[in-house]
């Protein structure tokens, strides 16, 4: 009777502790809550980027351990009391809770290193950013899945072969699907064209603004506001128009004046292209022609030749309307006309015609 009584003692004491371990994982994972939401909130006034990831990753994962490793103490100590061969189970579990637990606090310290390098002032590219922040988190899952394969007793040779075979296979039966991944790995290295640039393929019929660059699709928005889903291996098949990248504008216009007007053409083209040249909205180190062309049916056509230093589209709109304006005010001041389609009729004289 009193084995009895020490051995209920005994196990009454494995169970006070167990639950004393319990009880403090959850001040720990108070405490490390509100300790860690304080720094987050002190790091977001610095200018460095990785402390404000890492304070913001922390706090979810570092929960998990606490208490999955608490747990597994605790159920240790009461298989010491009872000896329940269920409870060994614990220990495998808990390594791999733990490995999951990491690798979610690196993903999420990358997808908010990522954010905060977008939000900030950096000249960053937002493609190239997104590329590596993908590659970074597909490593760490990868990883991750392998080394809790290997914590959970299965052999990590034999899965690397049956991942080879079932690569070929997959290869075979997912031809469209890997190229469209090159595609977009391509993309990401050759970078052709960034989130937000302007795109358009002579070969096909697409033009607009790149809104995701994805690893099976691009998305284009095109000007009348509706998504175009392109498979990222078009873009290895044809050519591709940047107009984001132009380094100018091309504003080149042919304006006809009158035969009648034909001794002012020197003049008026004399003077178009010293305004050009005196315009602030035209690039004078580039290409400036101002000539007279051709004999036209009803016209004798000059044209002009020239590149703005804008290359935004609104913008250089109003410039050329600026510099037509202009042309049309030394035509008008030289008492010239624009011409326009006539037909002359000659009449013979009366006396030819008898």
């Amino acid at each position: 009777m009193a084995d009895f009584k020490e051995l209920l003692a005994q196990e009454n004491i494995y169970i006070f502790h167990a639950f004393l371990i319990i009880f403090v994982a959850l001040i720990a994972d108070l405490f490390q809550k509100r300790a860690l939401k304080s720094l987050a909130e002190k790091a977001k006034l610095t200018q460095n980027s990785w402390d404000d990831a890492l304070l913001l990753a922390i706090p979810h994962p570092l929960s998990i351990i606490i208490w999955m490793a608490s747990i597994a103490f605790a159920g240790e100590i009461i298989q010491r009391a009872t000896g329940a061969v269920i409870l060994e189970i614990f220990a495998p579990l808990r390594d791999a809770v733990i490995i999951a637990a990491l690798a979610w606090f690196l993903v999420l310290t990358i997808r908010h290193t990522e954010t905060n390098y977008l939000s900030s002032d950096k000249d960053i590219d937002p493609t190239t950013l997104d590329a590596i922040s993908k590659l970074a988190r597909i490593s760490v899952v990868i990883t991750a899945l392998l080394m809790i394969l290997q914590t959970l007793g299965f052999s990590i040779s034999g899965v690397l072969a049956f991942g080879g075979v079932g690569g070929i296979a997959i290869g075979f039966a997912a031809k469209d699907l890997l190229s469209n991944f090159f595609g977009g790995l391509f993309i990401y290295l050759d970078r052709p064209f960034a989130v937000g640039d302007w795109i358009r393929s002579p070969d096909r019929e697409m033009e607009g603004v790149v809104e995701k660059i994805g690893w099976r699709v691009t998305v284009i928005r095109t000007f009348d506001k509706r998504p175009l889903y392109i498979p990222n291996s078009v873009f290895s098949q044809v050519a591709v128009e940047n107009p984001s990248r132009m380094q100018n504008r091309r504003i080149k216009e042919t304006i006809g004046i009158r035969y009648d007007d034909a001794d002012k053409m020197e003049t008026i083209t004399s003077q178009v292209k010293e305004m050009l040249k005196e315009h602030p909205e035209i690039d004078t180190n580039n290409t400036l022609m101002v000539n007279f062309n051709s004999f036209a049916p009803s016209s004798l056509d000059f044209f002009i030749y020239t590149f703005t230093k804008t290359t935004n589209w609104e913008k250089y709109h109003t410039i050329k309307q600026d510099v037509l304006l202009k042309i049309l005010k030394i035509i008008a001041d030289n008492r010239a006309e624009v011409a326009f389609p006539t037909s002359t009729i000659h009449l013979a004289p009366p006396e030819a015609q008898h």
